[in-house]
């Protein structure tokens, strides 16, 4: 391990969650957890379930992003560890993830132990349509929103898939998320 002393390698075949425990835990032993903008006032409200989406369990967010009362987003979100210590994934290139949605474009959101902020992150977006689809989002792709701090891969904390920033229906399931080299 290359990068912060207190942080834990990711498990050896890079895998984060591949919905073979009972929900909302992952297979790293951390649990899921759906997320909203009513945590500051807005009046979008999410619902994540554990099913068999097109032949495979997968963990799905539902629910209508609103932008009322300074809304506008869902989340259904991931610490790295159970323990919550930062995780060093500098070994690795970026994270790979096998999504099927509704033809809307989500985002995919971290957090290292730089972030103090709830509203910073590191975000790069996909699109997700109506068939599974595995992407590769490499690490240079996640952009700094409201921090300085470079991304650093070394001290990952969470994960989160997020609909958010305009009004809309969500859809999203994941199936398997995961580091790739």
């Amino acid at each position: 391990m290359s990068g912060s002393g207190d942080a834990v390698a990711p498990r050896a075949d890079g895998l984060i969650d591949d919905m073979s425990a009972a929900e909302p835990v992952a297979a790293t032993g951390a649990r899921w957890e759906a997320l909203s903008d009513r945590v500051m006032g807005g009046i979008s409200t999410p619902a994540m379930t554990r099913e068999t989406i097109a032949g495979r369990p997968a963990q799905r967010l539902t629910g209508r992003v609103r932008l009322e009362n300074n809304g506008g987003f869902l989340q259904m979100a991931l610490d790295l560890d159970p323990e919550r210590r930062p995780v060093d994934a500098s070994d690795w290139r970026g994270l790979r993830l096998s999504v099927i949605g509704n033809d809307e474009s989500y985002g995919l959101h971290l957090r290292t132990t730089d972030v103090a902020r709830p509203w910073q992150s590191y975000r790069a977006s996909f699109a997700a349509g109506p068939e599974w689809r595995t992407l590769y989002l490499p690490f240079e792709s996640f952009a700094p929103h409201r921090i300085e701090a470079p991304l650093a891969v070394d001290r990952l904390t969470r994960l989160g898939l997020v609909a958010i920033g305009r009004a809309f229906d969500a859809d999203l399931a994941v199936s398997r998320i995961g580091f790739y080299r």
